[in-house]
């Protein structure tokens, strides 16, 4: 009782002392530590590690829009994670179908008028995860007050190649000259086309590097790096990721 007390009067704090109109308009995370968090729970099976994770991401978004955040981009899988062993792979392939269904009548999402969108290499998920991610895009196409994007299947690497084929072939095609190609249609040509890029970026678990996400988009992103795993991320946790970001004197390079 005493500790949840002090706990609850340090994120009031927290909260107080953030400004609003230095919010992040859009944060991405990269969402590390679910199968650490099994381990250390008596060996748990992974993948409940995962649905853990899949709490902390409602709370998280629930949390951002409370705080006036308008974009939020998760790092949900990579394509490397396909290497991982099999039946870790169809349980989260199963949660992702799960999940993206339930989004298509989450009461909070459409409450908020949350845009779904899945980013990455969508081509080489399993038809039925392809389905319910369109079904969930599909119910809210419409919403423009906030946005949840999912990087799935993505690798940030392969998005500046696949974006750079692209371009090579409205060359090849007549349609442009090499004089055009200009940063901004480069952006134009990754996964995340239309959306800014992240004014921070949080990776959780204690590691301090992007493995491979939004490579190009985080080129002036502010980085925060936490040391709880993601299922065990706290709102003080968070509130001080922003804190932190809006402590610093952004430059942009100048």
């Amino acid at each position: 009782m005493v500790f949840q007390f002090i706990y609850d009067i340090y994120e009031w704090y927290l909260t107080k002392h953030l400004t609003p109109e230095n919010m992040p308009y859009h944060i991405a995370i990269i969402m590390d530590g679910n199968r650490r968090y099994s381990k250390l729970q008596d060996n748990m099976d992974v993948t409940k590690g995962h649905e853990r994770g899949v709490n902390t991401l409602e709370k998280v978004l629930d949390w951002s829009i409370d705080l006036g955040i308008k974009v939020v981009t998760v790092y949900a899988f990579s394509t490397e994670n396909f290497n991982r062993p099999k039946e870790e792979v169809d349980g989260l392939m199963n949660l992702f179908e799960i999940n993206f269904k339930k989004l298509v009548t989450h009461k909070k999402i459409h409450k908020n008028k949350v845009r779904v969108k899945a980013v990455g290499r969508l081509e080489l998920l399993p038809s039925n995860v392809r389905e319910a991610i369109n079904e969930a895009e599909e119910a809210t196409k419409n919403y423009h007050d906030s946005q949840l994007n999912l990087a799935i299947g993505y690798d940030g690497r392969q998005e500046i190649v696949d974006a750079i084929k692209k371009i090579v072939d409205e060359v090849e095609n007549g349609k442009i000259n090499k004089e055009n190609i200009t940063e901004d249609l480069v952006s134009k040509n990754l996964y995340t086309e239309g959306l800014s890029d992240p004014n921070l970026i949080i990776r959780t678990s204690g590691e301090e590097r992007l493995s491979g996400f939004l490579l190009w988009q985080s080129s002036y992103s502010e980085l925060y790096f936490c040391d709880s795993l993601w299922p065990e991320l706290r709102k003080t946790d968070f509130l001080r990721a922003l804190r932190d970001y809006q402590e610093r004197d952004r430059r942009f390079g100048a």
